[in-house]
């Protein structure tokens, strides 16, 4: 099972805490849609991939996949091309794609997400912790990701399936970062505007928060939310509620009641902002059905009950984030 990109639970956000940010306040919720943001790290498993863009079609939700371009390649390939700073060539942590078909489906379903107007991030390559890397070494990345996917179709062995527009979109498409293991350094952030990117998704906050803004950069910050029995506060990602509800070992026998869990306190999130100040509620996935399932049939049942409320909008990063700005005419100094 590949690794995640979230520490469990209070310690990451312990960690990260010179990171966070101060946000300016937007206008008066009434004058806004509430935003649902919902976001999968890894971007890997093709039967995921279906059952997302079928999720998303179905209940009329945008998503932002961060996608880890080691799954673009082969391990005979990335064994040749590929070396993270610090770490042997041909390393990754998550592993890459098992053969040219997988990848023939990857990049397909990339194309067909682009098409039907989801958002491609980055999430690196090797999913490694770059908490001591300088801005060197993200550049160096970032350089591996844009030629991994720059050149899936030809990985894959279907170079002349290759759409027009692919080049296009690998070159000046990708906008947005989230960093494995939701881990900073000092580098990051001038990597991130040297590289091009529009936003950082890295972050952690106290609770649903408006995107900061550090040197010009929107960073967004996935929240702590009250869940369980007794309301302790967790990163809202699946992977920190897999470990609260079974210690990160796979529990199929209560995925029911993880299930009940994860939605409720979905629900509860949700309700808060909608009925309180409006501000985007963000919840991060990734492309392995932890716990047989739970976590993704909660976000099912969440997304279609929710993106079809009065003045609630499930979109992604990209689209969340003009929105967000428009709000803020009045106080272009967060931006």
């Amino acid at each position: 099972m590949p690794r995640f990109s979230a520490a469990p639970g209070l310690p990451l956000l312990l960690a990260l805490a010179p990171a966070l940010a101060h946000a300016v306040e937007p206008p008066a919720p009434a004058a806004r849609k509430q935003l649902v943001i919902i976001s999968f790290d890894g971007a890997h498993d093709n039967k995921l991939w279906e059952k997302s863009l079928e999720m998303g079609r179905r209940t009329g939700a945008h998503f932002t996949y961060f996608l880890s371009c080691t799954f673009l390649m082969t391990r005979a390939e990335g064994g040749k091309t590929y070396q993270a700073a610090g770490h042997k060539p041909g390393r990754s942590n998550v592993g890459f794609a098992q053969s040219r078909e997988e990848i023939q489906a990857r990049t397909r379903h990339i194309w067909q997400a682009h098409l039907a107007g989801h958002d491609i991030g980055s999430h690196a390559c090797g999913h490694f912790d770059g908490k001591s890397w300088s801005q060197a070494d993200w550049q160096r990345e970032f350089t591996f990701f844009n030629a991994a996917l720059l050149s899936a179709w030809k990985a894959g062995g279907i170079e002349g399936e290759e759409p027009e527009g692919w080049a296009n979109f690998a070159a000046k498409d990708i906008k947005g970062f989230r960093a494995p293991y939701l881990s900073l350094s000092d580098g990051l952030l001038p990597a991130l505007k040297k590289a091009g990117f529009t936003y950082d998704a890295s972050l952690v906050t106290k609770g649903p928060g408006w995107p900061s803004a550090a040197d010009g950069m929107p960073r967004f910050g996935l929240p702590l939310i009250p869940e369980g029995p007794q309301q302790r506060r967790v990163i809202g990602m699946d992977y920190n509620l897999f470990i609260r509800h079974s210690m990160g070992v796979e529990n199929r026998k209560d995925s029911a009641l993880f299930e009940a869990r994860t939605l409720d306190a979905y629900r509860k999130a949700f309700q808060a902002q909608y009925q309180g100040d409006r501000i985007p509620l963000q919840l991060g996935f990734h492309f392995v059905e932890m716990n047989g399932g739970a976590y993704w049939r909660a976000l099912d049942r969440f997304l279609t009950e929710t993106c079809g409320k009065p003045d609630v909008a499930c979109v992604s990063y990209a689209e969340a984030l003009p929105l967000i700005q428009n709000e803020k005419k009045a106080d272009r100094s967060a931006f």
